[in-house]
């Protein structure tokens, strides 16, 4: 079975269970902070891949690092060492986002902009341009990007809207040699 089939699988399983139990909010942030760990901890990784470490240990340290998640996810994790299929954690989270974000219609968005925006100002952004892609609401990461020198840029999926000053000047100089 391939890696992403069967993330989507464990995905989909840990899916079943938010909703059984009501309980996608929790579990979108405590999959973030799993994901945000695998992500920096290279360590980590390479400890729950060696062969040479017993599974009982992979998994008393899978407990002690994620004490306080959800005894869903934690065993989630722990089902993952028992099978060996570790690797795949990272894609498994991403798949249930996907499927979190489908079912309360909400979609992620990423936001470059000059400085940190406030969280008045991402909660606008949300608002405008959720509706523009018939969407609920949006999940913002906002990047910092001095280059756009002013506005904002903001993907979500694979639409960009970009309204920086730096993209403007982009097309007005296409424009201009385009119309020669």
């Amino acid at each position: 079975m391939s890696k992403n089939v069967a993330a989507k699988r464990y995905a989909l399983a840990l899916f079943e269970i938010a909703k059984e139990h009501n309980l996608y909010g929790q579990f979108d942030l405590e999959l973030a902070e799993v994901k945000k760990v695998f992500q920096s901890n290279h360590d980590l990784s390479m400890v729950l891949s060696n062969p040479k470490i017993r599974k009982d240990s992979k998994k008393q340290i899978i407990q002690e690092a994620f004490a306080i998640a959800s005894p869903f996810i934690v065993n989630t994790l722990k089902l993952l060492i028992d099978r060996h299929r570790q690797s795949i954690v990272i894609d498994m989270i991403d798949e249930y986002q996907l499927l979190s974000n489908e079912a309360r219609n909400v979609a992620n968005a990423t936001v470059y902009s000059v400085r940190a925006l406030t969280e008045a100002e991402q909660a606008t952004l949300s608002s405008v341009f959720a509706s523009k892609v018939g969407k609920a609401s949006l999940n913002i990461s906002n990047i910092v990007d001095s280059s756009l020198i002013g506005g904002v840029k903001i993907r979500i999926g694979n639409r960009i809207f970009d309204g920086s000053v730096s993209g403007k000047l982009e097309r007005l100089g296409r424009q201009l040699t385009t119309n020669r």
